[in-house]
């Protein structure tokens, strides 16, 4: 399997966390335009709108859509792949011109500024008759606080897992069978790791704008308020990660050139053997295959890094249906369709991600122990996370606002802000942000 599939899934799973959000200047709304969602006959032209999924995965879409069309006789789906690269400024220019295809594809960081103008169907109630069958915390995903209903159908998932170097454990003095599980285990690893580097390699990297806020929530930090409009994270838990982290920089389990480094160089450092710890999506697994055989064949793989709650992460990419697409209930047909755990299962044996339906989760391909190499290892430990999981970083984070608070977080780990002093900086500076 190329690399490249890895690097483009998980890349555009975190979409949103790479855009700013942004206002429409008008669109439809809940009370002028609700639509006909789910009523009507299934027939008709719908159009469909990727990222960046062409050519890699043609085969596998274009058979999907063939099956579809069989299976409900006069309808045409017109499959549109759009490249990563402008997608946003077209998204959003299309969702002002009440323009947007009849099946959008997107993640809930970037639906969220597009849900507040009212621009999708609620599929609580137009689609609440598959609801069960999907994960909660994916179709929960995209809830927008404030707001009723969720407007996106969940399709493809990852949820991290803590790969590490064995070879490095073992020169560390470190048991290769036994990764760290909490953050505090995370850090002591990482501290033995660069003492027995020595300069050579060192524990981990911060990976702050993937990470931070992330690992904020999982030990139960209030991120976001109820209304989801006021920042609420300097609390004195998270000042006691940051201090954690403060010393880890400090104390050398960085490297200290990764501070301001961002996930690729991560992966760059973990396949030179740089680092012995990478907490990461199991789908770079490939590209650490691919790149860095020497450094595959001594990864371990490990359960995501939890708080004491023991809540894991997941990252969600989704389809939506605009209230604008004149042929709604063929549009959330084909949603329900592409998203089936028949179809997700399907797509999840061909790239590294994980289903989102229950079913799928259920299948031997995920629950068995196959071929018992790291991939089946890192596919079985992802997947048992997965029924528990959530998407824990807020809509509201977005480019703008992960920019002001990881500037904060790399002041205090330099020595500059106290962790106190950075985190409300930090919230301040995100709020000024939001309220915008």
């Amino acid at each position: 399997m190329p690399s490249s599939r890895g690097i483009r899934l998980a890349s555009l799973i975190a979409f949103g966390t790479l855009v700013s959000a942004c206002g429409l200047g008008g669109g439809p709304t809940e009370e002028t335009s609700a639509g006909n969602a789910g009523s009507g006959e299934v027939k008709g032209t719908i159009t469909f709108q990727t990222l960046q999924l062409k050519p890699t995965f043609t085969d596998y879409i274009n058979g999907v859509i063939k099956d579809f069309e069989k299976k409900h006789p006069g309808t045409n789906v017109k499959w549109v792949d759009i490249p990563f690269q402008g997608a946003q400024e077209k998204i959003t220019a299309d969702a002002a011109a009440r323009a947007l295809p009849d099946v959008v594809n997107l993640n809930p960081q970037f639906a969220q500024a597009l849900v507040a103008k009212g621009v999708f169907v609620d599929l609580d109630k137009a689609a609440s008759d598959v609801r069960g069958d999907y994960v909660e915390g994916a179709w929960s995903s995209f809830t927008v606080p404030g707001e009723q209903g969720a407007y996106g159908m969940p399709w493809y998932l990852t949820s991290e897992v803590t790969m590490y170097n064995k070879g490095l454990f073992e020169k560390a003095g470190l048991d290769p069978e036994k990764p760290p599980t909490s953050f505090g285990e995370l850090v002591t690893a990482g501290k033995k790791l660069s003492e027995a580097g020595n300069g050579k390699f060192f524990g981990l990297h911060p990976a702050l704008e993937n990470r931070f806020i992330t690992d904020l929530a999982k030990q139960g930090v209030p991120i976001v308020a109820d209304d989801g409009k006021t920042w609420t994270f300097n609390t004195p838990e998270a000042e006691a990660h940051l201090k954690r982290l403060v010393d880890a920089y400090s104390g050398g389990v960085f490297p200290k050139d990764s501070l301001t480094q961002d996930h690729s160089k991560e992966t760059e450092a973990y396949q030179a053997g740089r680092i012995g710890l990478f907490p990461s999506g199991p789908n770079f697994l490939t590209i650490v295959e691919e790149n860095a055989p020497e450094i595959a064949e001594q990864t371990g793989v490990g359960p995501q890094i939890t708080g004491g709650a023991g809540v894991t992460n997941m990252s969600v990419m989704g389809l939506l249906v605009p209230k604008s697409s004149e042929n709604q209930a063929t549009a959330l047909e084909f949603t329900k369709f592409i998203t089936d755990a028949e179809n997700q299962l399907a797509f999840s044996k061909i790239v590294t991600i994980l289903p989102s339906t229950k079913d799928s989760l259920n299948d031997p391909y995920f629950t068995g122990k196959g071929d018992d190499s790291v991939e089946a290892q890192a596919r079985r430990v992802s997947a048992e996370q997965i029924a528990h999981a959530r998407n824990l970083v807020p809509v509201q984070y977005d480019q703008r606002v992960t920019k002001a608070v990881v500037g904060k977080v790399e002041l205090a780990l330099k020595g500059d802000l106290t962790p106190k002093a950075a985190l409300d900086q930090a919230v301040e500076a995100a709020n000024r942000i939001t309220a915008k």
